[in-house]
Formats: C-alpha cells, structure tokens, sequence
C-alpha cells in the first residue's frame, strides 16, 4: 500500500526502540443510537444513553466486583493482572427497552440499506458499540448469512430432521472473521480520527483473520500488517491479504510463534493488535449466536456447535446467547461444543481432565489448519463459556474430519474442514444418544469451501497417505468413443438404481 512508504520510519524500530505504553483517554459515554426514527418517542426527548467499557475477564468469570475499567478508546488489550479483557455493556440502561422492542428493532433492520443498520453486526450497534458515530463505521454489510436446513445430510446420516448449518463462510471475505473485524476496524478508524497515535493494524493469522483484516483495513485506508506461519496456510487464504495490499510477513513458526511476535511488536510500536486477545472482534461475532435466534424467530435451538481454535468464537456465541437471555428476548441458552481437531487439541485435553489440568500442546498438522493452534489465547472465555451453557468437548481426527467434509459436500454443502471437524463432533454425540433425533441442533460453519479446495482435490484424488478417502468421488477419464461412454453411463446408473 502507498502509505506504507509514508510510515517506514515509524514502523522501523529505532536502535534503542521506545516501548509503545497503552494509551490513556478520558471517556464520556453520552451518544446514543442514530437511528431515531426506530427509536421510542421518548428517546427523541430525552437521549437514553448507552456505553460500553472494558473490564477484567476474571472479574466476570468469578462475579466478582472491580473497580478496574477502561475506556474503549483506550489501547489496551490486558487488565492491571495481565489478564484478558471483556467488553462490558450498561445492561441497566439496555433494559429500560424490554425484549419485545429489541427484538422488534433488530428484526425491523435485516436486509435494509439504511447506514449501517443492514449489516448483521450493525443491526445491533446498541449492542455492539453503541458509543461510535455512524460515519466513522466501516462495513460490508456482513452478517445475515444463511441458516441452512441440512435436511438430506441428518435424515440420511443421523436420523435427524432438525438439523441446521449456519454458514457464517458466505460472507465479505469468505469467513466468519468478518463479523469481529467490521467490529475493530470501525474503532480503528475512529481512533486515527481521534488522532490517537496508530500507524496500523497488525495480526498473526492462520488465514481467515488476515483475509478479513486486509480487506477492512483498505475499504477504510488503514495499512494492515499481517504475520502468516509459512507454508501453512491454503493458497486462497494467502492470496487475499495480497490482493488487499496488506504488508504481508511470512514467518518460519507456526501460528503460536506468530502471535508471539505480534504481541512483542505491537508492545513496541504504534500498530493495532487485531488477534482475538482484543475483545472488540468478540463483540462483532456474537451477534452470529443473534442472528441464529431471530432465524427461529426467537426460539432457542438445543445444541450450537462451533469449531475452536483460538477460541475466542466459542465465548463470544455464549455472550451473544447469554445477552439474549439476561435482556429479555429468551428464557434460556442452547447447549454449546466446542469441536477441535485431534491434531490441536489443548480444549479437549482440558475438558477430558475435568478442567483440572491445562496443558498447551504444539500444534501438528491438520487440514483444518485455521484451528491449527496449540496455547489459545481465549481458553479461560472458552472454559467459562462451556461451564455456563453445559458445554461438551469434542475432537476428530483428520479422516473424521475429511469424511465428514465429503459426506457434507454428497447432500449439497460445500464446507471447509473446520465444518468437517464440527460435523464429526456431531456424528459422535448423536451416535453416543448424546443429542437426541429430534433436538435442534445447529452447526456453525465457519469459512467458505472454496478457501480449501486443495484440500478437497487431494481427498478425492487419494492423494492423502494413510486416509483410505472412503467417500472420495474422482473423475472417470473415458476415450472419445460413444460406445466407452455409454458404458461407464450405464454401468453408473446401474449402480444408481
């Protein structure tokens, strides 16, 4: 990007480099939502005003009360403890409006063109960050994705016929890492006209997170720096931050290695950290776990299944639900699982001990390679999360995982492997009689199929050692010759009928 040059010697550490110290403001919380045509006749009158703060995580995970809270124009992303933060909403003031009228004006924005409210995040911008002015949001009208009716794929494979895939993929940049960097840009952006003192906007990513930063970051003109594992990463998910203009860093580690950089360098210089150790992006994500609602038009599903990784995904559906519960608009939350490949599975590991003995582990290989992340960052909002909802760990392996991707793709899907991991996970709680043939159960998939294609080329060529590919479907090469042809058609419908 063109304005990398302008900012070298900024982003080139001195020789003695002068540590970047968060950056302290004072906080009015004073606006209000913009939309005043949707709102109460006496919000006209007299303005209701909504805020947020940050505030120690472990405050929330053991209800113990803190005076430590910052501002969410503040650059900050650790507590006084070194502690992860939580964006926390003034719930009294939210509740001067009961359920029925958010449901009604969440329910009144999908699918409009009025700024910014068409976007699924925005859609919520009261409880998202309700403090940002409209202008300087930055959106592509993400969310509102596709709660798909698996109807063939559970009545064929689980017995089921209440089966849903929500397709959190089928979006900007073909991920659900949308939804959170819509979220974090936006304050970026309003940060820089702030004049607070940021260059950029950097992450580690195992793919889909730099897709979704790059493409924000140059729809709002902010330079974004990326730092991806070498090698690692699928070449669709590569080629989009390049395309964006990001500064692309590609480094010999893995993704742990690279969120160990990106920590250290943005402690050191003026650049946005933009993982999921900043609680902003889980802010645009949970409102994925809103929109499943008002898809069943408020009812609450059984069972919510979500691929982890780094796990802040897993929390931030658990915040989006429990949000929905706490103000109103339910009576209860769905049961959560956390579904890991076998690969990279510290949560599993975890949850199998009885939550006594956590144990980061080095990520091996795996073709969910988004989820390819061995010391999470997010693991205590994801423990917390699967203690309040009666969570459930599961794991698979990489033929579970690759079967399960090809048995999805036969009923019409056409998921990437992480949905492949969830989908296993599934398939064994319903095997077990764990989720029942007529619960409810939704299965989060996370990113679009055609990101891994690679993956799906070499699963159904049986190009993978030691996979036997047992659903691989490769193409029948026949001469040009019509009798050939009409023999493998016949011997094809044959084997059809």
């Amino acid at each position: 990007m063109a304005s990398y040059s302008s900012h070298s010697s900024i982003l080139s550490p001195p020789h003695h480099p002068t540590k970047f110290l968060p950056f302290k403001v004072t906080c009015t919380t004073t606006t209000t939502s913009n939309e005043q045509t949707t709102l109460p006749q006496t919000t006209k009158k007299s303005a209701l005003k909504f805020s947020a703060k940050y505030v120690p995580f472990n405050s929330i995970s053991t209800n113990t009360p803190t005076d430590e809270s910052y501002c969410l124009d503040e650059i900050i992303y650790r507590s006084n403890s070194g502690g992860l933060l939580d964006v926390q909403h003034d719930l009294e003031a939210l509740k001067q409006y009961d359920g029925k009228y958010w449901k009604s004006l969440f329910d009144s924005r999908v699918g409009k063109t009025t700024w910014p409210y068409g976007s699924g995040v925005w859609s919520k911008k009261e409880w998202v960050l309700p403090e940002i002015d409209d202008d300087d949001i930055v959106s592509a009208f993400e969310g509102n994705s596709n709660l798909f009716w698996a109807e063939r794929f559970g009545k064929k494979y689980l017995g089921m016929s209440d089966l849903w895939v929500k397709q959190c993929g089928i979006s900007h940049t073909g991920s659900f890492k949308d939804l959170g960097m819509t979220v974090l840009v936006s304050q970026v952006n309003r940060l820089r006209k702030l004049k607070r003192p940021l260059v950029g906007v950097g992450c580690a990513s195992t793919g889909d997170t730099s897709a979704a930063l790059s493409a924000y970051c140059a729809a709002a003109d902010i330079p974004s720096i990326v730092f991806l594992p070498a090698n690692k990463i699928s070449m669709a998910q590569l080629v989009q931050p390049i395309a964006n203009g990001a500064f692309v860093i590609s480094i010999d580690t893995d993704f742990d290695g690279c969120m160990k950089l990106i920590r250290e360098v943005t402690s050191e210089l003026p650049i946005y950290l933009a993982n999921s150790l900043n609680s902003l992006r889980l802010e645009g994500q949970k409102t994925a776990a809103i929109e499943i609602l008002q898809q069943f038009d408020w009812e609450v599903p059984d069972w919510v299944i979500i691929p982890g990784g780094n796990l802040g995904n897993i929390y931030a559906f658990y915040k989006g639900f429990k949000m929905c519960q706490e103000m109103g608009l339910v009576d209860r939350i769905p049961r959560l699982v956390c579904a890991q490949a076998a690969n990279a599975n510290p949560l599993y590991m975890y949850y199998k001990s009885g939550w006594t003995n956590f144990q980061p582990v080095k990520a091996n290989t795996t073709y969910a390679s988004a989820i390819q992340i061995g010391d999470p960052v997010s693991i205590d909002r994801a423990v917390y999360a699967l203690k309040n909802s009666n969570g459930i760990v599961e794991e698979a392996t990489e033929e579970e995982l690759m079967d399960a991707t090809a048995l999805a793709d036969s009923t019409g899907m056409f998921i990437c492997p992480h949905t492949g991991v969830a989908l296993t996970a599934l398939m064994k709680l319903r095997n077990s009689g764990v989720i029942a043939p007529t619960d409810r159960t939704v299965v989060v998939s996370t990113a679009h199929g055609l990101k891994f294609t690679q993956s799906k080329i070499e699963y159904h060529s049986k190009e993978i050692t030691d996979m036997a590919s047992r659903f691989a479907n490769p193409p029948v090469e026949v001469k040009a010759d019509f009798g050939l042809v009409m023999d493998v058609l016949n011997n094809y419908l044959k084997s059809k009928s």
